[in-house]
């Protein structure tokens, strides 16, 4: 790992004496400035990590002088700086992973209520203002592209877009089921019930990248409705698309624009048709690799239990909290950190 970090360190000084040297070209300094740009978070890890190396080095080395109060502070620096080595070391192996192209992008975010009846619709109602709320904390933005509503402040689905530098890098693995457990509002007799959602994350597509043809799409069009099939709508600007190649079906009817909501379906339909690109993708990659293929997209990831005790638990690393209603208000950032190490760890 660190003949490979040296290598990146030479060729970002490299490309910045390049950049001097070809000072009347802009388009060239362009070039190298952006792949020095893409070098640069790393070296700058690379060389805060050697500054604390040496430090330790110097305190180690300091271990051995006869004067008491030398040696203590030494101890003490050395016994400081040991763990801070640790933490950069992994900062550096999670920067040297291969990158995904579709971290930068927007995200679509579907969450659909899952077994539980009415209260798997409130769950989901509760996911979504999680997520909301988690963007509001970058300062992502939101938008919401379609809902299908129970009529008691629930969701049977809602599709919304998360639009911010790093939100797919820091959102994908949220996409499996999530479960709750806890006594509902709708619960007269107090009884304790689990229910379910289902996450799915979705990186944004541009026209350029998924063309889809009109002969390969079907389109219908019908009056929006709410909850108890109540028309909200007396035009018909609801929108029904199915992909006959694959049998995918998405619908939009939450804005009042009959184009708007086809505009929102195709983007959804090219979310998803991307992230079946990938999974096949991934599924050849492993299957030439004689890898097993664990679907992980439906499994249970997380649970969050309110009663009869609090605690939200991620199944896959094991991290937890007591802290539901900060959960709930969005603060999930320890999960996904958590998660990623974990991924960190699991790499060769």
């Amino acid at each position: 790992m660190f003949d490979k970090l040296a290598g990146l360190e030479a060729r970002y000084e490299e490309l910045h004496n390049q950049m001097v040297q070809h000072a009347g070209d802009y388009s060239r300094v362009g070039e190298l400035a952006r792949e020095r740009s893409e070098l640069e978070p790393v070296v700058l890890k690379y060389r805060e990590y050697k500054k604390a190396q040496s430090a330790l080095d110097q305190a180690r080395a300091m271990l051995s002088d006869s004067d008491p109060e030398i040696k203590a502070l030494a101890e003490s620096e050395a016994a400081a700086l040991s763990p801070h080595l640790e933490a950069l070391e992994k900062e550096l192996k999670s920067l040297l992973l291969p990158r995904d192209s579709r971290d930068q992008r927007n995200v679509i975010v579907e969450i659909r209520a899952g077994t539980g009846g009415d209260e798997a619709g409130l769950f989901a109602a509760d996911l979504f203002r999680m997520y909301s709320r988690y963007a509001e904390k970058h300062n992502w933005k939101t938008e919401l592209l379609s809902q299908s509503d129970t009529g008691i402040g629930g969701f049977k689905e809602v599709i919304f877009e998360v639009k911010g530098k790093g939100a797919f890098s820091r959102l994908k693995f949220e996409s499996g089921v999530h479960r709750v457990q806890r006594v509902p509002v709708t619960e007269s007799s107090g009884r304790i019930h689990t229910s379910t959602a289902t996450v799915a994350v979705l990186a944004e597509v541009d026209e350029v990248e998924i063309d889809i043809p009109e002969k390969d799409i079907k389109m219908e069009v019908y009056r929006s409705s709410g909850a108890g099939g109540q028309n909200v709508q007396k035009n018909e600007t609801a929108i029904r698309i199915t992909h006959l190649p694959t049998g995918i079906v998405v619908t939009c009817q939450n804005e009042r624009s009959q184009t708007q909501n086809r505009e929102n379906a195709m983007k959804v339909l090219r979310a998803r048709l991307l992230a079946l690109q990938s999974e096949e993708q991934e599924k050849e990659l492993s299957a030439l690799k004689g890898e097993h293929v664990k679907a992980e997209w439906g499994s249970q990831i997380r649970s969050y239990v309110l009663h009869p005790y609090q605690m939200v638990k991620d199944h896959r690393t094991e991290y937890e909290t007591g802290n539901t209603a900060a959960v709930l208000n969005g603060e999930i950032d320890g999960f996904i950190e958590s998660f990623l190490r974990s991924r960190i760890g699991n790499k060769k």
